[in-house]
């Protein structure tokens, strides 16, 4: 966690195109910007869509770091030990759960999304629940 009192997430970084690197024959300059990558230039990401994907993280380091500065570094410490003890789940992996102790620390107790009235539907039912167990464990 980065202290951040950004409410909005920042802009992606740009990528350097060819054009901008191109030296006095045209080409690209190698020695000065690294080597040229085609995915990089061919990959384009739209702002709005960076903005939606890191919207969660941001008004998360957002309220943490308030709480930081309003109470000391102790608050948000213990509120992400509590995160990830709530978070560690020792139940069956095959079967279907919710963790409403950690929507209650994320502050999501209060909201209603598409799994809260539609429900998940599982994707891959396993058969194998010992064989998921030892993975889950990391005993395999």
């Amino acid at each position: 966690m980065e202290p951040s009192l950004r409410i909005i997430p920042a802009n992606s970084p740009k990528t350097a195109s060819y054009a901008d690197t191109a030296n006095s024959f045209g080409l690209h300059d190698t020695l000065k910007y690294g080597p040229r990558s085609l995915a990089s230039e061919i990959k384009t990401t739209s702002s709005l869509r960076n903005r939606l994907e890191h919207w969660d993280e941001t008004q998360d380091n957002f309220r943490l770091t308030m709480e930081r500065d309003l109470y000391g570094i102790h608050a948000p410490m213990r509120k992400l030990m509590e995160r990830k003890i709530v978070s560690f789940n020792p139940h069956m992996p095959a079967m279907p759960q919710s963790n409403i102790h950690l929507d209650i620390l994320m502050g999501r107790d209060e909201t209603l999304d598409m799994p809260d009235f539609m429900g998940v539907v599982p994707t891959n039912l396993s058969t194998d629940i010992h064989g998921d167990m030892e993975r889950k464990l990391r005993m395999r």
